[in-house]
């Protein structure tokens, strides 16, 4: 029998965390779930945000970050979105192995398609050394259109981070779009010239009176274009041979494939 059997692995985050003295942590040691994690995933606080959930199951299991010895919950809250992801990912991976069966409906027959996932095979795009993230600049097709008639056609967004996912939580137990709003407009930087305060102020109404076709421009900007684990799918519908894409289906996070 093996005296020792690992427990802990070491990833590289795609992004990282920049400390307030300046330092790049990268390198996150994992430890695999235990009791305590399927404890905190049954806690009804929990259960009631996804980022919550996701914050705690980190801060639980990230045993080292760099320098920084068991960073807890509030740095796993600080951490970039697409880092949280990719290692919620690793996670579940050295906790039951890379299969994770998933299950995806079909948009146009509402069919089934039940998938082997292979989270080992997931492509990762990761920042090189030493560099920061930068912000995304989406340039639309209709644009936002003020009071006065003016036409904006340049979004800038900064990277969105767990404690953003966090507070959106609410509106996205209200409503998906909601939810999507909310992220968008927190992390908002600039919208082409208009003074800061009045975007701001305009908050979520922006984005309620963008084309769906300028919102799908955004989507694909933010979620396609940056560092981070790949979670879009491509799947063909076993019903209607239909290809459609959707997110990594994570309901089976705790059961063994």
């Amino acid at each position: 029998m093996d005296a020792h059997r690992e427990r802990e692995f070491e990833f590289e985050l795609p992004i990282g965390y920049l400390d307030a003295d300046g330092r790049m942590h990268r390198r996150a040691v994992l430890r695999k779930m235990t009791g305590r994690e399927e404890a905190v995933m049954a806690d009804k606080r929990n259960r009631n945000s996804g980022a919550r959930m996701i914050t705690e199951l980190l801060g639980s299991c990230l045993v080292r970050l760099g320098d920084l010895e068991k960073p807890g919950s509030r740095l796993a809250q600080a951490l970039y979105s697409a880092d949280r992801h990719y290692l919620l990912v690793r996670l579940r991976e050295i906790t039951f192995g890379p299969e994770m069966q998933g299950t995806y409906s079909c948009p146009t027959c509402q069919g089934a398609s039940v998938l082997m996932e292979d989270l080992a095979s997931l492509e990762v795009v990761s920042l090189a050394d030493g560099a920061l993230p930068e912000d995304t600049v989406v340039h639309l097709d209709d644009g936002y259109v003020d009071g006065e008639g003016d036409v904006h056609d340049t979004f800038v967004f900064r990277p969105p981070t767990g404690a953003d996912e966090e507070k959106i939580a609410p509106a996205v137990r209200e409503n998906a779009s909601y939810g999507k709003n909310a992220l968008m407009a927190r992390c908002l930087k600039a919208i082409g010239d208009m003074p800061q305060p009045r975007v701001e102020a305009l908050g979520t109404s922006i984005f309620n009176d963008l084309t769906l076709k300028d919102r799908a421009i955004i989507d694909r900007a933010l979620n396609n274009g940056g560092p981070g684990i790949k979670m879009r799918r491509d799947i063909l519908c076993d019903n209607c041979g239909r290809r459609f894409s959707a997110t990594l289906d994570f309901s089976n996070f705790l059961s063994p494939s």
